[in-house]
């Protein structure tokens, strides 16, 4: 899909940092040109039409409820008909094909460990599979955002650090009203905040201060990436000693390429792989010679690995924080 550059601006300059002022359309509509109502509309519009996922937050696994990525060994035949039911569950927010045996991954979130585990459980007897449950171990950057076009404004965030604030019930209950994104209106903070009761003052400051500490590590557009041509789309997986994985996760990091980073569980002897990244590009070889920059820059060639392309997008939404009998959507 191709945007014009007011669009594209809306997009790319507002991965981050959306504005936590009482009227944000109207900053960012003034950025590039446009009134308020303008950039309403246009958000309106690229919601509609699969670019965006959501104006809102990115949150840290674990620092608010709980989560788990899971994945599953599929008969080809059978992938349609699992990944519809795993699809279903209310608390998968993520669901994708992959080109790899173990061919079927998904993400888990909810508001607490007992539900994410319940969920699995489900999805288990549901379809008579084994489900490999790889939680996370250590995350060294979680953000999911990167430039679209050379002259955006860049900001490589730090890596993941301890948390300095813990959210209290008044901030899961912000993040729940908000995990479908922000209102499209002139006042959004204000029409959240009347939905929990709380003043728009203080959603603002909240969300201030779980970004600031972060609790909430990106808060902005969320693209779909396929819509805009970036198909080629590779979790890259290696074996690394426990010792030398912080090591490597930094170097791997300073890759801007790299969105994701972070260590989980193996899950032997099915699954040996511990230390994770993502990498979004246009091409399969244009992904595998990040992959070859990543293996040398990080010292990881030689290590055993995988590159497990996204083949299919069943399900992309945000994580779910409010009661775990929602609906699916």
């Amino acid at each position: 899909m191709t945007l014009d550059p007011v669009e594209l601006a809306l997009i790319d300059d507002w991965q981050r940092d959306f504005p936590l002022v009482p009227r944000p359309f109207a900053v960012v509509g003034r950025a590039v040109g446009i009134g308020e109502a303008d950039a309403i509309e246009a958000y309106a519009r690229l919601l509609a039409q699969g670019v965006l996922s959501r104006i809102g937050a990115v949150v840290r696994p674990h620092s608010v409820g709980a989560s788990t990525l899971a994945a599953m060994r599929v008969p080809p035949e059978r992938l349609d008909e699992v990944a519809a039911v795993v699809s279903r569950a209310p608390l998968v927010s993520h669901n994708y094909a992959r080109s790899h045996d173990v061919n079927l991954w998904f993400v888990v979130a909810g508001p607490d460990a007992a539900a994410v585990a319940a969920t699995l459980d489900r999805i288990r007897a549901q379809t008579g599979l084994a489900v490999l449950d790889l939680p996370l171990q250590r995350a060294y950057h979680l953000d999911l955002g990167f430039a679209l076009r050379t002259d955006a404004r860049r900001r490589r965030p730090q890596l993941c650090c301890a948390l300095e604030h813990r959210p209290d019930a008044s901030d899961r209950g912000l993040l729940a009203a908000i995990e479908d994104g922000l209102p499209l209106s002139t006042r959004p903070y204000g029409e959240v905040a009347a939905k929990i009761g709380l003043a728009e003052s203080e959603v603002m400051a909240r969300l201030r201060r779980l970004v600031a500490s972060g609790v909430v590590t990106r808060f902005g557009c969320v693209v779909r990436h396929r819509a805009l041509g970036y198909c080629a789309n590779a979790m890259v997986v290696w074996d690394v000693p426990v010792e030398h994985a912080d090591e490597a996760a930094q170097a791997l990091v300073r890759n801007g390429r790299v969105t994701l980073c972070y260590r989980r569980s193996r899950h032997l002897p099915e699954w040996p792989y511990n230390l994770y990244c993502m990498v979004h590009a246009r091409s399969r070889p244009e992904a595998l010679a990040v992959v070859g920059e990543l293996d040398a820059g990080a010292g990881l060639a030689g290590r055993p690995k995988a590159v497990l392309f996204s083949a299919r997008c069943f399900k992309q939404r945000g994580a779910v924080f409010s009661s775990p009998q929602r609906s699916a959507s």
